[in-house]
């Protein structure tokens, strides 16, 4: 039995010169595995072919969420410094409980849209305005920000690789949002240890149900959403839970969205929920000033440019609600709004009506700024980048 067990061991015992073969084997595979999986990894995710249209109802395109294929996450952490970024499919991302963003909103967004052309090209519009905004905001809030160029490369990259998701030309955008926020985990109060900033997209119709139609206004008194001192003239997150309430109060009564006064006085036009306002008088366009409670918005500065080359005078100062009851015409704007006619508005228990249609200055503003968004007016301003 011993010699038995003693042959079959001697059976089972492999040449050390066998030994060694296995190992080049192994190492030889698992060399060409990781090379492959290096090769994989600089392979794009999306294809230059990948233009065909995803499969969605265009016609009734609303402004909800419907997630595009990929986003793009780029860190940073205590240098202050961003990480080369990288889109990945889109999906849920981890956060510690105590990140900055969840104990102490240390967050700030953007908006911007892709249009497309009618040959299929695809533009963008003044992204660079928006990098410099988020750059502000993020000075306010404490926090690093990515570079303009950083900024654009990323609202670019998550464009292109979602360019199946930009609606046909008349029928939406793409609307993306970049996200800055304080993802590392901090208790005491103070800024996050890390940052994460993510670009993804949808696509999107009117912001509005009521589509192009105008819009039916109330004035909170109750409520503000800003204070001088604050951070109302930033993209903060924290600017936007607020207004809900007023927001929700004023849709279940029917009406479409809720204009804000000052802190103050109340008794000054400040701006929408989600939105800049205009109040139009004769050949004279009024505004509120961007004195750190208004976000100067990126749409807000184009119209205003754009109605001053039609012969407009263009004024952004205290604009009393006095002035607005006695207003020909009001309308709002903002990157995901447009440019959008107010057709009444509800101050006080009294119903002001606006004059509103093709004939409109909205409707002509509107117009000019969609014609260069779109590609279908020539931009002589330098607004629109293509990214094809």
């Amino acid at each position: 039995m011993i010699k038995a067990i003693s042959s079959l061991r001697k059976t089972l015992v492999l040449p050390l010169h066998l030994h060694i073969r296995t190992l080049q084997t192994f190492a030889k595979y698992n060399a060409q595995a990781a090379s492959a999986l290096r090769e994989e990894r600089k392979k794009p995710l999306y294809q230059n072919g990948d233009d065909e249209y995803v499969d969605l109802d265009w016609d009734n395109l609303g402004f909800g969420l419907t997630p595009a294929d990929y986003m793009y996450v780029m860190k940073c952490s205590k240098d202050g410094e961003f990480t080369q970024g990288e889109l990945s499919p889109y999906g849920n991302i981890q956060l510690s409980p105590s990140a900055g963003v969840l104990n102490y909103g240390q967050a700030i967004y953007e908006g911007t849209k892709a249009y497309r052309k009618e040959d299929g090209k695809l533009l963008l519009f003044r992204p660079d305005h928006n990098a410099v905004r988020m750059k502000l905001g993020a000075e306010r809030m404490l926090m690093p920000s990515p570079s303009v160029d950083q900024f654009v490369n990323a609202i670019k990259q998550t464009a292109l690789a979602n360019k199946r998701w930009v609606p046909p030309a008349g029928k939406g955008t793409l609307y993306i949002r970049p996200l800055l926020m304080g993802s590392g985990p901090i208790l005491g109060l103070g800024p996050a240890p890390e940052y994460t900033f993510i670009v993804y997209a949808s696509p999107v119709g009117n912001y509005f149900k009521e589509g192009m139609a105008a819009l039916n206004l109330y004035v909170e008194e109750e409520y503000v959403r800003a204070a001088p001192g604050g951070a109302g003239g930033v993209k903060s997150i924290t600017n936007y839970a607020p207004v809900l309430k007023a927001l929700s109060r004023a849709k279940s009564r029917g009406f479409s969205d809720v204009l804000y006064l000052d802190s103050v006085k109340k008794k000054y036009l400040e701006e929408a929920s989600s939105c800049n306002v205009f109040v139009v008088k004769g050949r004279t366009i009024s505004t509120p000033a961007t004195n750190g409670t208004i976000l100067e918005g990126i749409t807000r500065k184009s119209v205003m440019e754009i109605a001053s080359d039609q012969g407009y005078q263009v004024v952004e100062k205290a604009v009393h609600m006095d002035e607005v009851m006695d207003a020909d015409e009001v309308f709002c704007t903002g990157t995901a709004v447009v440019v959008a006619p107010v057709g009444t508005i509800t101050y006080q228990d009294k119903r002001v009506e606006y004059k509103t249609g093709d004939e409109s200055v909205c409707q002509k503003l509107r117009s000019v700024l969609v014609g260069i968004q779109t590609g279908l007016i020539e931009d002589n301003k330098g607004w629109v980048t293509d990214i094809n």
